[in-house]
């Protein structure tokens, strides 16, 4: 429903939850790790242009780059793979836009996807901004997800995903299930990959 004419524009979302949260300035206080879970299972991966009877969510995304980032890392710890299982987690609220229109769009769109970003970090008792060596391994895990994902999920020919995305060394898809689930399931996997994460941290 659009904003009445001259009234301010709202730039804020209800969540499940009942928490409203402001886009322009999020607040750690009104994010859930139940909107998270749900927004993020039904957020579909490369623009729902993927195989099988379901869309193939962030929130299987992101279990998949925890998953490759934990094999990966040495001894990671339960703040680094939480830190990995939350890395779109911004997406929730934004969706996931894919990269050629990231280019299009600009620096707006990444400001915002910060701000929140920060947000969620702090509620989860992260460091606002991770450090560089900790971003760059979980984006080496996303680039080999994103890799398993076009040539598995999205029609993408292997020296085509090797050309955007790098070709994974030491690392096979076999060892792992991107068969799209449906979106219940994927939450529900979401929610307690997180709760077998944070046992560990305490």
């Amino acid at each position: 429903m659009a904003d009445k004419p001259g009234a301010p524009a709202r730039a804020w979302q209800r969540m499940l939850s009942g928490r409203r949260l402001d886009l322009l300035d999020p607040s750690p206080l009104d994010i859930e790790l139940v909107d998270i879970a749900h927004g993020l299972a039904r957020v579909a991966r490369w623009n729902g242009q993927t195989v099988g009877d379901h869309a193939y969510s962030v929130a299987q995304h992101s279990l998949l780059v925890e998953a490759i980032f934990t094999r990966s890392a040495r001894s990671p710890s339960p703040r680094d793979q939480l830190a990995a299982l939350l890395h779109d987690a911004p997406e929730y609220v934004i969706g996931d836009m894919i990269s050629p229109f990231k280019s299009v769009v600009g620096g707006g769109y990444k400001a915002v996807e910060a701000r929140l970003q920060h947000a969620i970090h702090v509620h989860f008792g992260l460091p606002p901004e991770l450090p560089q060596t900790l971003k760059k391994a979980i984006k080496r895990a996303d680039q080999i997800a994103a890799y398993f994902e076009a040539t598995e999920l999205a029609g993408f020919s292997t020296a085509e995903a090797a050309k955007f995305f790098g070709r994974p060394r030491g690392i096979s898809a076999d060892g792992f299930d991107l068969a799209a689930l449906p979106a219940k399931v994927v939450q529900k996997a979401f929610l307690k990959r997180f709760s077998e994460i944070s046992r560990t941290q305490s």
